[in-house]
């Protein structure tokens, strides 16, 4: 791992505080500290990222890479400490580690340990000092923290702590809780992520504290797709699980303009790794775009990822809608040890299983609502169903011979006494629109026969038939 600046270097250790966390396999709480010292000459900051997860194996260190540029502007001396113990150790062990050294056994000291009298505890506590800004350095952790809050790790507890250090004494703490000791109906992680980015949307991606409801009345409004791949071959990628969550969302005629800027024609594309927000990989960003949207009825314009994460650029995109994606790269079975893989590697399994993910995602949000990512052609044939559907009906109720209409208004599942024209003309629009839909979705290699127009036992199967009462008429659908 190569740092650059204060703020990477403190996303690193928060990851590997989450990792530790991870192998404990309990409750477990993550704690981040800066503590100003204004009065100082020069004024300094304390950083501390602590943990209560199983204690650190100092090797997770020796890899560190510091970038020369950071130590240029004397921000930063280059020493950190590090105080561990794990639950089976009498004592709490004391190290410094002078990252401007160039062999990391030869940088690295130890200073007296502390007993633990006998308490039964884990857990590993990093610091280091630093001439940056408290407001600077707290921008940074808490978008990291808020990201995190999207995983809903279960058993995971984020805590703030803000200490000014003015003359007065003032202190400011803010807890931010990942998930209240509660589960959902599932333990799968997508069920975790799903939820979380659902309450990311319905907040304005955490912009605020509660959900907007003038935009969103319920979470039922958002359309959600999921997606999971796994790699069960043998080998470094053995177990590697790739999940796509995809959310569509549309704003409410009642939208404040405050939210307005929200909902645009891009997509921030939020990518995980192990459990922890991470920059895209080039294998994953690569995938996205080797997609073929269009037949999800979408027109990638353009990418990037210049900053944290992709951003995707859609064309036409309708007025209100938004598209929101996140990714979550682990590894089913986690190792007893924590092991960094370099950033952006070049990773066909990785690739393999985004485009996977995603398509998988793509068809479940398209599979569960109706009218939603259909492509340009189905959308120009569903234009003629209206008029073909009222062509149909005025046939029928034209008729003279009652045995006929009789027949074929059992046929649509309705009550020929009394029945009114446009239960008919709705009727049988529904179900061209159902056929449509259905062909969409199926694989233009794979695509079967069109079913019968008026088989009650398709419609019964895939859940289509609607007995529409006098006068009854079906609720538009929802196209994109």
């Amino acid at each position: 791992m190569e740092a650059s600046s204060i703020h990477e270097l403190c996303r690193y250790f928060m990851y590997l505080a989450i990792q530790r966390c991870r192998l404990l396999d309990d409750l477990c709480r993550l704690s981040v500290s800066l503590k100003s010292s204004p009065l100082s000459d020069p004024p300094f900051v304390r950083i501390s990222i602590s943990d209560t997860g199983v204690g650190s194996c100092l090797e997770e260190f020796l890899n560190i890479k510091i970038s020369q540029d950071l130590f240029l502007d004397e921000t930063w001396d280059g020493v950190i400490s590090v105080a561990t113990t794990n639950i089976s150790d009498d004592k709490i062990y004391h190290h410094n580690l002078n990252l401007k050294g160039d062999l990391s056994m030869q940088r690295l000291t130890q200073s007296p340990p502390a007993s633990k009298n006998g308490a039964k505890f884990s857990g590993t506590e990093i610091s280091l000092s630093t001439l940056e800004t408290v407001d600077d350095l707290l921008a940074q952790i808490i978008r990291y923290l808020q990201k995190m809050r999207i995983l809903m790790i279960p058993k995971l507890a984020i805590e703030i702590g803000i200490d000014h250090g003015d003359p007065s004494g003032s202190r400011y703490e803010d807890i931010i809780q990942a998930i209240q000791c509660v589960s959902l109906s599932s333990d799968s992680n997508i069920e975790y992520l799903k939820s979380g980015l659902e309450d990311y949307v319905l907040k304005h991606n955490h912009r605020l504290h509660n959900i907007c409801h003038s935009c969103f009345p319920d979470r039922e409004h958002l359309k959600v797709g999921t997606g999971v791949a796994c790699c069960s071959k043998s080998g470094r990628n053995a177990g590697q699980v790739l999940e796509a969550v995809i959310i569509i969302s549309q704003l409410s005629k009642s939208t404040s303009p405050s939210c307005i800027p929200v909902c645009c024609g891009k997509t921030e594309v939020l990518y995980y790794k192990d459990f922890s927000p991470c920059l895209i990989s080039r294998p994953s960003l690569n995938a996205l775009t080797s997609i073929d949207w269009k037949s999800y009825g979408l027109t990638l314009r353009s990418y990037s990822d210049e900053n944290s994460d992709a951003l995707l650029e859609w064309e036409n995109l309708p007025l209100g809608f938004h598209i929101d994606i996140v990714l979550h790269r682990y590894q089913k079975q986690y190792p007893s040890a924590i092991v960094m893989l370099p950033a952006n590697q070049k990773d066909t399994t990785e690739r393999s299983l985004t485009r996977k993910a995603v398509k998988l995602a793509l068809d479940n949000l398209k599979e569960k609502n109706a009218g939603v990512l259909l492509t340009a052609q189905t959308l120009k044939i569903r234009s003629y169903a209206p008029d073909l559907a009222r062509t149909l009906a005025g046939l029928i109720l034209s008729s003279n011979d009652s045995n006929f209409q009789g027949e074929c208004l059992s046929l649509l599942g309705l009550q020929p006494q009394k029945i009114k024209s446009e239960a008919v003309e709705n009727c049988i629009k529904e179900r061209l629109l159902s056929v449509i839909d259905l062909n969409d979705r199926k694989p233009q290699r794979n695509q079967e026969a069109t079913p019968y127009l008026f088989d009650d036992r398709f419609y019964k199967e895939h859940n289509c038939l609607d007995d529409y009462e006098e006068g009854e008429e079906a609720d538009s659908s929802l196209y994109l």
